[in-house]
């Protein structure tokens, strides 16, 4: 009974692990699933991950050691596994911010239906994009790895708040790079326009630039971030390639 009951605690603080990829973490907010099914499959997969470690003795005095405190070093190990994918779709956010302050759309967003937070227009369709390439390539498989690998990295219970932080700020980094390097094309296209238009009010006094500037960059955008997400699909690809490899670097 007692090695059922500190199995039954390990799957519970296990799920800490599991839950902030699945609540916070794109490409999973982006999906409509009701939080009481991210919790039982937190749980579920926590249950998995339990049996998968038989090696692993479970029968800890979790009540010595203190149970919150204990509860509290997975849940802060949990929301570092999940920060390499919520930077990278930060970035592609906010590179999409930057496309749609320069076409003029600076005053319309969406609403992520899992955060209830506001998304870019260009933004949301890069990140719409990558959440298909993470589903599409063996993404979810790789992180079942990186939280399996994990139970033997960190023992459940020796959880501690650390980190490289030059780990870090070199992801955060290389993920902006990529993210602005994806939407390279259109800044150029939405650039070239503004000095089309700038040369032509030049010319022509009496013509209504605001109204033509944003009418020709509405234009140019929606003909170029197609090309562009079609020529930075191998990009699109490294970057969530590139999360993946950091998150188990940053615990």
């Amino acid at each position: 009974m007692d090695e059922l009951t500190d199995k039954a605690v390990a799957i519970v603080l296990i799920s800490l692990r599991i839950a902030p990829t699945l609540a916070f973490a794109a490409p999973f907010t982006l999906l409509r699933v009701p939080a009481t099914i991210r919790v039982l499959l937190s749980i579920s997969l926590a249950a998995w991950l339990v049996s998968a470690h038989p090696a692993q003795s479970w029968q800890l005095d979790f009540w010595s050691q203190g149970l919150f405190v204990t509860a509290l070093g997975e849940l802060f190990l949990g929301i570092a596994l999940s920060l390499s994918l919520q930077l990278a779709f930060a970035a592609l956010l906010t590179a999409g911010r930057a496309l749609d302050i320069q076409a003029g759309f600076g005053l319309a967003v969406l609403v992520d239906p899992t955060t209830r937070s506001h998304m870019p227009l260009v933004g949301t369709i890069f990140a719409y994009a990558a959440g298909v390439i993470f589903f599409a390539t063996e993404g979810p498989a790789d992180l079942l790895a990186i939280w399996s690998a994990s139970l033997d990295h960190v023992p459940l219970g020796s959880a501690t708040i650390g980190g490289d932080i030059a780990v870090l700020s070199g992801y955060i980094s290389g993920v902006f790079v990529m993210a602005f390097g994806l939407g390279g094309l259109i800044m150029l296209a939405l650039f070239l326009s503004d000095l089309a238009i700038a040369f032509m009010s030049r010319t022509l006094p009496q013509m209504n630039v605001m109204l033509l500037g944003f009418q020709v960059k509405a234009m140019v955008l929606l003909a170029t971030l197609p090309l562009a997400i079609t020529l930075a699909a191998s990009l699109f690809l490294r970057m969530v390639r590139y999360a993946l490899e950091t998150a188990p670097r940053l615990i």
